[in-house]
């Protein structure tokens, strides 16, 4: 074998380098190596590759190549953006106010993070390098992302939002509007009690207190109604709402279902809240109770709010991809933007479950956001009175001469204004919905509102589909339970000249009438 033999043997079993494709002398050895080994009956015989190596060897020029790059890229960087004269070395550099504040943190983490440097080849820059393998880093997310999206396709087929055919009681306002409403408990002539409720965002009719039993309403004789705000479930939109339609709309109900012996809102026996929504923004609210209202609630509760005071316009876009979408899970989402873990805990039970997708699906069955817009606009604008309207105190007189000789000469009785009647509000220390600084911000301007702690209890918690919460709510409210008002026959039996026959005459028992005025709340 000659020596010219034996060199040419070496290069054969020598690796493949990628120094090799500029070198002068290179040498092309696999074909004759690979016959070689194939006539030995040994594939990997005499130290030839394998694919395997090729592959190898690829990835490493490839990453060699991104390397080279990536420092290109730095240079031109450098070049364009980072010289003495730019912006960003100006505000951001070394010498900056910003780069001095930073400098000694970002030094602590570079001496934390310099033990990665010792995974690195020994001839690579770790400038260049780790940019290279952040590069490669983002790149692998986004395929996960992609296998992720495609293996969620696979998932149960998403239960929609279900039209359901018409079901409510409606009477026809004076504008020509029709006004959806249900009513439950005792009739209106037997009732002892009667209670008007609306309902809140996202709901309907349907809700009103879950749960709450007809015989409960029977044993303290009270009579529910509760109905749609304009624009959801079955009610017709208001072409202009505000809070004075909305109390409007109540009172003409009230009218129209018989509830005529009270008028809103002079003579209301009294008033029950469940954690009641206030003005985020109110300008009574003290900087602490601002604070403690707007940490309770999550990044895009805030950004929702933020839109419905600025950008009320852009809140339909939202809506429509939420709630309005017709899928459930999308509104389940919705749902728990603010919810605790007592709530969350909650809407996983299927009672709950089914009860929360009927309601929402007849707070939405009209498919329009405008409705839900206006409920948000009103929440965060000013309300066109104070909660300090409400509070009861004397009527001051004025102080000139003429009041003074009345107060003096008469003996009028002292006037109040203000809100006459009870007012009870029922408020869980873990809502997240409507933190419990609302309430205590509500305590604080009317500090005769009766407030009801609930300890461990969240939005919905208290509320929903218990017995003997429900009877509590009735006790505090009502007092002892007394019944429906009763409805007596009287017959009248008297003789006419010349006749025997008897008349009888079916009235209602008047005392009764005279001594039970039905209350409404």
């Amino acid at each position: 074998m000659s020596d010219t033999d034996t060199e040419t043997d070496t290069d054969r079993r020598r690796p493949w380098r990628p120094n090799d494709l500029v070198d002068d002398a290179v040498r092309i050895p696999y074909a004759g190596t690979v016959g070689a080994d194939m006539n030995s009956g040994n594939g990997n015989a005499g130290g030839s590759e394998t694919l395997k190596d090729h592959v190898t060897e690829f990835l490493k020029a490839a990453a060699e190549i991104s390397v080279a790059f990536g420092k290109g890229c730095c240079d031109i960087v450098k070049q364009s953006l980072w010289n003495p004269d730019s912006f960003l070395v100006r505000k951001f550099g070394k010498d900056s106010y910003i780069g001095r504040k930073l400098r000694g943190p970002c030094r602590r983490l570079r001496r934390e993070l310099r033990f990665f440097n010792e995974f690195l080849p020994e001839d690579k820059d770790p400038v260049h390098s780790w940019s290279v393998i952040f590069f490669v880093a983002v790149l692998a997310f986004a395929a996960l992302s992609v296998t992720t999206e495609r293996t969620s396709s696979s998932t149960p087929e998403i239960k929609k939002v279900y039209l359901h055919p018409p079901s409510a009681n409606r009477v026809v306002l004076p504008d020509g509007r029709y006004l959806a409403y249900k009513e439950q408990g005792v009739p209106a002539d037997r009732a002892r009690f009667s209670v008007i409720m609306p309902h809140s965002f996202l709901s309907s009719r349907l809700a009103g207190i879950p749960g709450l039993k007809a015989s409960q309403l029977e044993e303290f004789g009270v009579r529910w109604l509760t109905y749609d705000l304009p624009g959801f479930g079955e009610s017709d939109p208001h072409p202009r709402r505000n809070l004075e339609s909305s109390a409007s709309d109540m009172s003409l109900l009230a009218n129209a279902v018989g509830v005529n012996d009270r008028y809103i809102p002079d003579k209301l026996a009294g008033a029950a809240m469940f954690a009641p929504m206030v003005n985020p923004y109110d300008p009574l609210m003290t900087r602490e109770e601002k604070r403690r209202t707007w940490e309770k609630w999550t990044g895009k509760k805030k950004f929702m709010y933020f839109l419905s005071r600025r950008f009320p316009k852009f809140l339909a876009y939202f809506y429509h991809r939420s709630f309005l979408s017709g899928k459930h899970d999308q509104i389940d989402k919705w749902l728990s933007l603010s919810l605790g873990k007592r709530d969350k805990a909650l809407i996983e039970d299927p009672i709950y479950e089914e009860f929360w997708q009927r309601d929402v699906e007849e707070s939405i069955r009209q498919g329009i956001a405008k409705p839900f817009v206006e409920e948000a606009i009103l929440q965060v604008s000013n309300w066109g009175f104070s909660l300090a309207d409400l509070k009861l105190q004397k009527k001051t007189r004025g102080k000139d001469i003429l009041n003074w000789l009345k107060s003096m000469l008469s003996e009028a009785q002292q006037e109040y204004t203000g809100f006459l009647g009870p007012i009870h509000i029922w408020q869980g220390m873990d809502d997240r919905v409507v933190p419990p600084s609302m309430t205590d911000f509500v305590h604080r301007v009317l500090p005769g509102a009766a407030v009801h702690k609930l300890p461990y209890e969240g939005h919905f918690t208290y509320l929903y589909f218990c017995d003997e919460c429900h009877r509590q709510i009735l006790t505090t409210l009502f007092g002892i339970p007394q019944g429906p008002r009763n409805v007596t026959i009287e017959v009248n039996q008297s003789p006419l000249q010349g006749d025997t026959e008897e008349q009888e005459e079916s009235t209602l028992d008047d005392s009764a009438t005279q001594t039970e005025g039905q209350d409404s709340f």
